[in-house]
């Protein structure tokens, strides 16, 4: 992405201010005739409002939408899944997910950022200001992730820097965090396990991840110390993160239920990232051929990392004698106990883990720039002669990366990890997810138009995509995720850690809190547009999904007057490229 140019923007109220100031400043002499003062180039930086940056050229977009999507979902949540959920069964509702909800939204949200140039909160008031909320909300689940999808960062660093041993320290019992029942089971053989008791055995990596690395507490009612070193890993991977964005992206039923979560978690859907990243491409780029590409890539990829990842554990369940469902877990289960319990099997074992915890961080890192970059640009193109200004955007990031470390630091307590639990579980769940993803396909399907839009993506690429799509955003998509929301409410289940610890009613009530601060943002963002806005209920709601007088088809159809098809109905497309205002006949709410 090209640097922010320190110059007035191009157009717009900002630019007009620029340009009358510098008039009434003086350029190179004045009505005296005497020549201006010399400015400080620092004082320029400090008042021009910068361009809004844009992409070099398709790659550094296409590779940074890789690096967000393809990320710790695809190694250790989508294999584990597919065991957990019948194997190849679990294919049957993966590829209708893919194909009904995945690929739709996801080019949904590309090209709305591509098309408004717009954040993930300003192109929703754009679109419709009734639905900004919709904005807001994605935010707020981005918001959770920032705080607690970096922990598992400092978690893997941790473990990288006791990686350079001769002997890995997970590989053997006799340290000071093991305990008498600590047993190493590779070493046992057939003969002698009848002298051996192994009921309450466990393994050295189980007690290396529990006792040395969580130094977990009996729940969340004893949040106990902070653990200094995962402190100082946290703010490691912090500054990692800030110094590659600074400046910019430049630099940087249940079965049903599992699907749908899935593909939605491992998409990077209704979190603004999509948006966010679509918005700094040119105006022409052909998202569509884009987005259908990325979304193959990244469940290319699952696959990939699926059979890689069973044939290690099928070689663990082989060599211990169990059968592979001991031994198949998700999440930091698999991250962090059971692939460091197989590469202890293999030569070279300090060099194989490694590789891995330096895989696990570059995985990450990527997924964690994305999230960051996203929640920047929201507040940038709000406020755009605020941010846009000096150093104030690198500044934002910083005070963006400070907050989220100090809120983080909770989950590195000797009770955080039933915090970081209860973020995983509720502030950023699939439920969550779908519930954004129900009133995006509503927004665009019916409020603002399918055929309204699919005429802005034609004006962008030269064509128009599939009709499949337009009909995935109007009945399916919808469809698909209300039910499988109603029915993930109707089977909840409270959460447990490690299926044994239940948390208190004040955990269960501080999660769903969580849930509930971006799903609330959109039916409270309705309720106060409308609060505030003048006339009569039918005239608010008409003001209200009207489309912003500055959003503009700037190709080849904004050129001229022309009449486009928006809901079956007719509606005017100005000269100057400007959508029309809708009337209450044009609009399907």
């Amino acid at each position: 992405m090209t640097a922010e140019k320190a110059l007035p923007l191009g157009n717009g109220k900002a630019a007009e201010e620029a340009r009358e100031s510098e008039a009434l400043g003086g350029g190179g002499g004045g009505c005296s005739g005497g020549a201006a003062p010399a400015r400080d180039p620092r004082d320029k930086r400090d008042k021009a409002v910068h361009e809004r940056g844009h992409w070099n050229n398709k790659v550094e977009f296409v590779l940074s939408v890789a690096g967000e999507i393809i990320g710790l979902g695809n190694v250790w949540r989508f294999p584990y899944l597919c065991y957990k959920n019948g194997g190849g069964a679990f294919l049957i509702p993966y590829v209708v997910f893919f194909i009904c909800c995945g690929i739709p939204v996801f080019f949904l949200e590309t090209a709305l950022g591509q098309f408004t140039s717009e954040g993930g909160i300003t192109c929703w008031r754009k679109v419709c200001p009734l639905f900004e909320g919709i904005g807001y909300a994605t935010q707020v689940i981005e918001a959770h992730l920032n705080v607690y999808y970096i922990i598992i960062l400092a978690w893997a660093i941790f473990y990288l820097s006791n990686c350079f041993t001769t002997e890995l320290p997970w590989a053997t019992c006799g340290h000071e965090w093991n305990t008498e029942n600590c047993v190493e089971f590779q070493k046992l053989n057939v003969s002698n396990h009848s002298h051996v008791s192994l009921q309450n055995a466990t393994s050295p990596v189980m007690e290396f991840w529990e006792r040395r690395v969580l130094a977990i507490s009996g729940g969340i009612e004893h949040i106990g110390n902070l653990r200094w070193e995962l402190a100082l890993c946290l703010l490691a991977a912090w500054t990692i993160c800030y110094f590659c964005i600074w400046k910019g992206t430049k630099s940087t039923g249940k079965v049903w239920v599992d699907a749908g979560t899935q593909i939605f978690f491992s998409y990077a859907i209704c979190l603004g990232c999509l948006t966010a990243l679509g918005s700094y491409n040119n105006y022409n780029n052909n998202c569509y051929r884009d987005c259908i590409m990325l979304c193959c890539l990244n469940s290319g990829t699952s696959f990939v990392a699926g059979f890689a990842i069973f044939s290690v554990l099928g070689f663990m369940a082989y060599e211990q004698g169990v059968p592979i469902a001991e031994v198949a877990e998700s999440g930091p289960g698999l991250a962090f106990i059971a692939y460091p319990k197989a590469v202890t099997m293999m030569p070279l074992s300090p060099l194989w883990a490694a590789l891995f915890f330096m895989m696990l961080i570059f995985l990450g890192l990527d997924s964690q720039f994305v999230c960051v970059e996203s929640l920047v640009t929201a507040v940038v193109d709000m406020y755009p002669k605020v941010f846009r200004r000096g150093y104030r955007r690198e500044l934002l990031i910083l005070a963006l990366s400070v907050v989220s470390y100090f809120l983080g630091l909770v989950m590195l307590t000797e009770g955080g990890m039933y915090i970081f639990q209860l973020f995983d579980s509720y502030a950023a769940s699939g439920m969550c997810l779908l519930f954004v993803a129900i009133f995006e396909c509503i927004c665009i399907g019916w409020v603002y138009g399918s055929n309204r839009f699919y005429d802005n993506i034609e004006d962008m690429i030269g064509y128009r995509p599939l009709s499949l799509i337009k009909w995935c955003w109007k009945v399916v998509t919808p469809g698909i995720c209300a039910g499988i929301f109603i029915f993930f409410l109707v089977k909840y289940k409270p959460l447990k850690y490690n299926n044994m610890y239940t948390y208190p009613t004040w955990g269960y009530g501080i999660g769903w809190l969580m849930a509930l601060s971006s799903m609330l943002c959109i039916p409270l963002w309705v309720f106060i547009k409308v609060w505030k806005t003048e006339g009569t209920l039918p005239e608010k709601f008409r003001k209200l999904t009207i489309p912003s007088a500055d959003l503009k088809m700037r190709g080849k159809l904004g050129g001229g007057p022309r009449t486009v098809t928006v809901n079956d109905c007719d509606a005017k497309l100005k000269g100057d490229g400007t959508i029309a205002a809708i009337t209450e006949k044009e609009t399907h709410f």
